[in-house]
């Protein structure tokens, strides 16, 4: 099913919706401030199914989408020095912070080789407010097959993913078609020192002028 997601209204009249398919821990695709997504709710049944629908390698996490520090810090994830400095300068927005914390509430699954789970505040206002009404981060992955590019748009998710969308278990979200944006710039927080992993939409020098010493 593909479900119009632009306007305030399609975004009021999607939103309980998408909670009782995420709920059911079924998948969805979706807008962000970059490019489209696929996600899921942050339980390990759903990440599983999220990773056989994107093909995707065990070993490599997905990323959650969160409403805010304040909810990144309720589901036990921790802020240092660093994560502070540079989600006061860029949350919302294409930054993704890899963080410390989280044991005993979210999946193993979402964990990377360094211990961390990567994190963002998106500043897609329609995601942002779902996210925010559903209590609960959402998984986060680029919308496409493994190698190819994402999808730009809905026509172009249901070509990629068609049985999927008709057999019930994606949702989409038509937010109109994306221009062609950086992925988010991703950096590693769980040591005192941080590590740029991926410089996307903000460049290491806009991190570095807006946290100083505390950019990577």
């Amino acid at each position: 099913m593909i479900l119009p997601f632009q306007t305030e209204a399609e975004v009021s009249a999607a939103i309980p919706q998408v909670g009782r398919h995420l709920r059911a821990d079924k998948l969805l695709a979706y807008p962000t401030e970059t490019v489209y997504g696929l996600g899921s709710a942050p339980t390990a049944a759903a990440v599983a199914a999220l990773g056989r629908l994107k093909g995707r390698a065990p070993g490599k996490p997905f990323l959650l989408l969160i409403s805010g520090r304040r909810m990144a810090e309720e589901w036990g994830l921790v802020f240092n020095a660093s994560a502070t400095a540079l989600s006061d300068a860029f949350w919302p927005g294409p930054l993704t912070l890899v963080l410390r914390g989280g044991e005993g509430r979210l999946p193993d699954e979402l964990r990377g080789k360094e211990g961390g789970i990567a994190v963002r505040y998106t500043s897609h206002a329609g995601i942002a407010r779902l996210v925010a009404l559903l209590g609960e981060p959402l998984t986060s992955t680029s919308a496409n097959r493994p190698g190819g590019p994402p999808a730009p748009g809905a026509d172009r998710l249901v070509e990629l993913f068609g049985p999927e969308e008709r057999n019930g278990e994606l949702l989409v979200l038509d937010g109109g078609v994306l221009g062609n944006v950086p992925p988010s710039t991703l950096v590693d927080c769980t040591e005192a020192v941080p590590r740029l992993v991926r410089e996307g939409a903000i460049p290491r020098a806009e991190l570095r002028r807006a946290a100083g010493r505390l950019a990577p």
